[in-house]
């Protein structure tokens, strides 16, 4: 009986094969990534900082010394030899992030129709967009950090990383990488949301002139009020006596925007809610006039969706080690980690056993070199590595 479970392909390979290799030739072309290059093209490239990504190699010796290791088995991964470390640096440093950038949003691409989750119950998720930013410390002052100076004269610096992601499917649809004393409040000029669509940010981007843009758009927000934002009340609405009994107050604010010298009123919706988890107060801030003020908040709290990408990323693909200290390399380093972040959300939507991510990002780290299915293997991990390894015994006393 054939064994169905043994694969000709490491589980690193079957990963790399959802990246199709004309994509990233269309990606090489348009940016001539190749052109200077005889040794390491834009694919091993690809390769290599994917392989760190996955790896959690920390150094570019760890990296090179990595790949070494697999010397035999890189024929399967499109590279003909390991890269130097002086290869790789130097890679980092010339070949552009926006190579790299270009890579992930066309694989964003190719796999939208699958990220979508079906368990999404109000129809206004599905136009729900959710924006926030996280900040990459970097040991080098490469690019300035929010904040004041350190007293002790030792410099850190920061990346800030500003995206936007789709509720229903909880990958980046949209991603700059500005230094970390950037505003956040800058990234939301970049947003380009169809009429009709809801987004909802933190207290952080709050900009009434944009605000009032996206209002004649019929683009709706939801985000939380300033402490010490200055309004005036136009009308309270009563509040339903036997139901929404967290909401605290319903009204109609104006407050003022400038454009040049002069200023304008924005009418928006103000709503105080008391979060009986957390033992607080939140006061929202929407222009949408209709929808339930319950409803508001029930979107609102989708914004942690947002947060547990930050985790996923920076906990499973670690990026507190860069390997070259230019803001090229690490940009390259942060589109890879998002590259990786991207497939293995992929192959997790493939699976029929309900996996924690970090476990099955854990698993398929620590089992890279093992060739067995990898999908098989996620699915039930410990029948497919006794059936491999029965494989591997029979093949020892029965070579062919």
């Amino acid at each position: 009986m054939k064994n169905t479970h043994f694969f000709g392909q490491p589980i690193f390979s079957q990963i790399l094969s959802l990246i199709d290799r004309s994509l990233v030739s269309k990606v090489k072309s348009k940016h001539q990534s190749d052109r200077y290059y005889k040794c390491f093209d834009t694919w091993q490239h690809l390769v290599t900082m994917l392989y760190c990504s996955f790896s959690g190699a920390s150094s570019l010796r760890e990296l090179s010394t990595g790949l070494l290791a697999w010397q035999n088995r890189l024929v399967h991964i499109g590279m003909p030899k390991a890269p130097r470390r002086s290869t790789i640096s130097d890679g980092n440093m010339r070949r552009p992030s926006e190579v790299f950038k270009e890579v992930y949003l066309a694989l964003f691409e190719k796999y939208r129709s699958v990220l979508p989750d079906s368990r999404l119950k109000m129809d206004v998720l599905k136009k729900l967009f959710i924006v926030d930013s996280t900040v990459i410390s970097l040991f080098k002052d490469i690019l300035k950090v929010a904040g004041r100076p350190r007293k002790d004269g030792r410099s850190k610096g920061g990346i800030k990383a500003h995206v936007m992601i789709h509720a229903a499917e909880l990958m980046p649809c949209l991603v700059r990488l500005t230094e970390g004393s950037k505003h956040d409040h800058t990234f939301l000029k970049h947003l380009n949301l169809p009429v009709g669509s809801y987004l909802v940010m933190d207290k952080g981007y709050t900009d009434y002139h944009q605000y009032a843009q996206w209002t004649e758009r019929g683009i709706y927000f939801i985000t939380r009020m300033k402490n010490n934002a200055i309004f005036e009340s136009l009308e309270e609405f009563d509040l339903p006596e036997h139901k929404d009994q967290e909401i605290l107050k319903d009204e109609t604010v104006t407050v003022q925007y400038k454009i040049g010298t002069e200023k304008h009123p924005l009418k928006l919706r103000r709503i105080a809610y008391w979060d009986e988890k957390n033992q607080k107060t939140l006061v929202f801030m929407t222009n949408n006039l209709e929808i339930e003020a319950s409803t508001v908040a029930a979107i609102y709290k989708y914004r942690w969706q947002i947060e547990l990408l930050f985790k996923r990323l920076k906990q499973n693909f670690p990026l507190k080690y860069f390997l070259g200290d230019n803001q090229n390399a690490i940009e390259i380093q942060i589109w890879c980690a998002l590259i990786s972040l991207l497939l293995m959300e992929v192959i997790r939507k493939q699976l029929k056993r309900n996996w924690a991510f970090s476990n099955m990002v854990a698993m398929a780290r620590f089992h890279l070199a093992s060739y067995v299915h990898l999908t098989n293997f996620l699915n039930n991990p410990d029948k497919e590595l006794q059936e491999n390894l029965l494989k591997a015994n029979q093949t020892a006393l029965f070579p062919t």
